[in-house]
């Protein structure tokens, strides 16, 4: 979804990777993403330059054209970079061991659509697979930085159910308010009998 130039310089800038790689290694550590992640919205590509160092195997999913050419001449040769739309995403179902996503969501324009992304997350996870991933919430200050963006920011209240709905279980959502939410859930194992 399109950027203001004040926000499309602060997610490319070398402070913003710079934080990413300070952080995001540590969360990280809390789960098991398996041999096959997928990154939906990767954007610049500071959690993608991120996750290169962690996994075995990372495909990224970006929509924004732009944006998929800077992440194909950046990590081309270490990832798959595919173009293409959460809500419809190009890959078989089962295919991925983990699906990532970092404060992408309140870019998706319409509720409708995250919960498409959920869905097709849940489809393209293995069984027993872990969906996880952050996003910013609303203060005065993302306000801003957000003007002439799309702005639609998850609600910590009803994301647990919305995850229920897309398929997942053990969800699991923390929410600091006026700064992030935080989220995983897994896709259900394969039952025997």
């Amino acid at each position: 979804m399109p950027m203001n130039l004040v926000h499309r310089k602060l997610c490319s800038s070398d402070k913003w990777a710079a934080m990413i790689a300070s952080v995001l290694p540590a969360w990280l550590a809390r789960f098991d993403l398996g041999d096959d992640v997928l990154e939906i919205g990767p954007g610049f590509g500071a959690t993608t330059q991120v996750l290169l160092d962690v996994l075995p195997k990372l495909t990224v999913l970006e929509i924004d054209h732009a944006s998929t050419e800077l992440l194909r001449g950046k990590f081309g040769d270490r990832a798959e970079v595919v173009e293409g739309s959460g809500a419809e995403m190009p890959f078989d179902t089962g295919r991925f061991s983990a699906v990532v996503c970092f404060t992408m969501l309140h870019h998706v324009p319409t509720t409708a659509l995250q919960n498409a992304i959920f869905g097709e997350a849940a489809r393209v996870l293995r069984p027993g697979g872990t969906y996880c991933g952050t996003d910013s919430q609303l203060s005065f200050r993302f306000r801003l930085l957000h003007l002439g963006d799309t702005m639609n920011v998850v609600d910590p209240a009803t994301l647990p159910q919305r995850l229920r709905t897309a398929g997942f279980e053990q969800v699991n959502v923390q929410h600091k308010p006026k700064e992030r939410l935080e989220f995983s859930a897994a896709k259900p194992a394969q039952r025997c009998g």
